[in-house]
C-alpha cells in the first residue's frame, strides 16, 4: 500500500511541477481543468447520481468551465463567482456540518448539484487567477493546505485527545487542527521575514492587510481547509464509501486530494481582492 502511495506520489509530482513552473498558464489551466472535471465525477458519485448521471455532471462541469471564461479575452478573476462560492463555504459548509442532512432528502440532494458547480468553477479560475499572479504566489497558497494538512497530522498523533468532529472523522482533533495552524503561521512568518520567493500569498496579504488582518485571514483559511476535509468526508460517510474513488492508486480520489483546497481557493482570492 505505502508503495502504490509512493509511485502514485511521484507520477502525480512529475506531471504538476513541470507544468506549475514551466509551462505557459493556459497549459496549467488545461491540467487544472483536467483535475476539476473528475473531481466533479466523484462528486457526483457521493451523491449517488444513478447510471451515466457522474459522466454527466462531469461534462456540465466542463462546459460551466469553458462558459465562465471569456474566450478571446484572456482569463478574468470572475469576483462574482469567488463569491457564491465563499458564501456557500462561509454559510452552508458549517451549517451542514452541524446538521448533517441526510443525502436522501432530495432538496439537499438538488442543493449540492448546483452548489458543486459553483465550487469547481470557483476552484479552477482560482487556481489559475493565483497562478496568473506568479509560480510562487501559487505555490505559496497551496502550500498554506498542505502544511495545514501535515502539521494537522503529525501534531494530532502525538498530542491528539479532544476530538473535532468525531461523528463526521473520528481522526481528527483540535489538538491537531491548532499544530496544522501553527506550522502555517511560521512557515507564513519565515517567508516574510526572508522575503522568499516573492510574491507569496503571505506578502501579498500582509501588504493589503497589515499584519493584524494578515494573522486572523490566515487563521480563517486554515480554518477553511478543515470545513472542507470535513464537508467531504461528511459525503463520503453518507454515501458509505471510504475514498471518493479510485482514480490514484493508493491516494483515494481526485476530490480526497483536493477537498480542502475547495474553500480555501475562493475565499483567499476574494480577500486580496
Amino acid at each position: 500500500m505505502l508503495k502504490t502511495r509512493v509511485i502514485t506520489a511521484i507520477i502525480l509530482l512529475a506531471v504538476f511541477l513541470p507544468v506549475t513552473l514551466f509551462a505557459p498558464v493556459g497549459a496549467f489551466g488545461a491540467l487544472i481543468a483536467f483535475v476539476v472535471v473528475f473531481a466533479a465525477w466523484e462528486w457526483a458519485r457521493l451523491l449517488k447520481l444513478g447510471g451515466a448521471g457522474p459522466v454527466v455532471y462531469a461534462l456540465i462541469a466542463a462546459v460551466a468551465l469553458v462558459a465562465s471564461t471569456r474566450l478571446g479575452s484572456g482569463v478574468e478573476e470572475p469576483r462574482p463567482l469567488f463569491q457564491a462560492a465563499a458564501i456557500f463555504w462561509v454559510i452552508a459548509g458549517p451549517f451542514v456540518l452541524l446538521r448533517k442532512p441526510a443525502l436522501a432528502q432530495g432538496a439537499w440532494r438538488a442543493f449540492l448539484f448546483l452548489a458543486g458547480i459553483v465550487v469547481f468553477a470557483a476552484c479552477w479560475h482560482a487556481l489559475v487567477a493565483a497562478r496568473m499572479k506568479g509560480v510562487p504566489f501559487v505555490l505559496s497558497l497551496l502550500l498554506l493546505v498542505w502544511l495545514a494538512d501535515i502539521g494537522a497530522y503529525f501534531s494530532g498523533k502525538a498530542f491528539g485527545k479532544h476530538k473535532l468532529a468525531p461523528a463526521i472523522s473520528p481522526g481528527k482533533t483540535w489538538e491537531g487542527a491548532i499544530g496544522g495552524w501553527l506550522v502555517v503561521m511560521i512557515v507564513a512568518a519565515a517567508v516574510v521575514f526572508l522575503h522568499a520567493f516573492q510574491p507569496t500569498l503571505y506578502s501579498a496579504l500582509l501588504a493589503q492587510l497589515g499584519a493584524v488582518r494578515t494573522l486572523l485571514a490566515l487563521t480563517a483559511l486554515v480554518a477553511f481547509s478543515v470545513v472542507g476535509d470535513l464537508f467531504e468526508s461528511m459525503l463520503k460517510r453518507q454515501a458509505g464509501v471510504k475514498d471518493s474513488s479510485g482514480l490514484l492508486p493508493g491516494h483515494g480520489g481526485v476530490l480526497d486530494r483536493i477537498d480542502a483546497l475547495l474553500p480555501v481557493l475562493p475565499l483567499a482570492m476574494l480577500l486580496l481582492g
